[in-house]
């Protein structure tokens, strides 16, 4: 055979090799893309799904604490937003006797 006809043929060996490599390692890179994707859609499932937290519940009036200390520190709960303005509204009417 003569020398010439091989070139070619080598020619197009590395060009095909090089181009398998690059569609090898854009397939590697999709996979970790859809695999990062997975465990993204995973996480957000579990949060979703997750139970709130319980609200804190209403402070007891202690046996030396007057009634207005207890309000004021019921309302700044509720402006921190501990509490919700139900939770606050309870909280009011069981310190009050209503």
């Amino acid at each position: 055979m003569p020398l010439g006809r091989r070139r070619p043929l080598l020619r197009g060996a590395l060009v095909g090799g090089t181009a398998y490599a690059a569609g090898r390692r854009a397939a590697a890179a999709q996979q970790h893309e859809a695999d990062q994707q997975a465990a993204i859609d995973q996480l957000q499932a579990q949060q979703a799904t997750a139970a709130p937290a319980a609200p804190a519940a209403a402070p007891q009036p202690s046996a030396g604490s007057g009634l207005l200390d207890e309000l004021t520190r019921l309302g700044e709960l509720r402006d921190q937003g501990v509490l919700t303005e139900a939770e606050f509204a309870a909280a009011k009417s069981r310190l009050l006797g209503m």
